[in-house]
């Protein structure tokens, strides 16, 4: 689905299994967020099908978090496609991955700042509490946030898992909620789009879910 020029949704939307919804940035490099499980790349390639982007022709895969229902498919990539993710995310899930999973090393780490990728210029926000360093992609030339499985639809990242954090989780909504966003990208569930809609869907979190964590 081609939300506006330059940007595809690739929307998970089969709940009788998890995976993620995955993001395409075309350009003079070609960048894709959160590739998801490898054994349900599928959704991802007809994606790519339909923007006639062949699979070669992604430069970077960037990864949000290391849970296994954003980053497995990276095994899908070859170079001269590039892995990026950050540095303290990388180190807690090879940690926690032991020796069971192997845990591609990344070309290069993204961290908190300023990132530029061909002609696209990302601000990374670390946003801490559903792992111990997800990341999320504010785009300021689209207004567009990309939040992994910090923010969804009315909804939260889960802290009950190795590493995760209530507190850290609130702390970086409220970072994320002072963005001028006009649509919110999250790792699963729909798109929120509309700066109304995208200031009353935070208005919601904090309603509703603060109190929990």
């Amino acid at each position: 689905m081609e939300i506006f020029s330059g940007l595809y949704a690739f929307v998970w939307q089969d709940y009788t299994e998890n995976n993620c919804n995955s993001y395409l940035i075309t350009g003079k490099k070609n960048i894709l967020i959160d590739p998801g499980h490898l054994h349900l790349f599928g959704h991802v390639t007809r994606g790519l099908n339909a923007a006639k982007l062949p699979l070669e022709k992604i430069d970077v895969v960037i990864v949000t978090h290391g849970h296994p229902d954003h980053m497995e498919a990276i095994a899908k990539f070859e170079k001269p496609t590039l892995l990026a993710m950050n540095r303290a995310e990388h180190e807690f899930i090879r940690k926690l991955a032991g020796h069971y999973i192997r845990i591609p090393e990344p070309d290069f780490f993204i961290g908190e700042g300023d990132l530029t990728i061909g002609e696209h210029y990302f601000k990374v926000m670390v946003t801490p509490g559903h792992t111990p360093a997800s990341i999320c992609l504010y785009w300021p030339e689209k207004k567009a946030l990309f939040t992994g499985d910090v923010v969804f639809a009315q909804g939260i990242g889960r802290t009950d898992l190795p590493g995760g954090s209530g507190k850290q989780l609130k702390e970086s909504i409220k970072r994320l909620a002072s963005l001028d966003v006009e649509h919110l990208f999250s790792g699963h569930g729909n798109i929120v789009s509309g700066r109304k809609a995208v200031q009353e869907n935070f208005q919601i979190i904090e309603k509703h879910w603060f109190s929990y964590l």
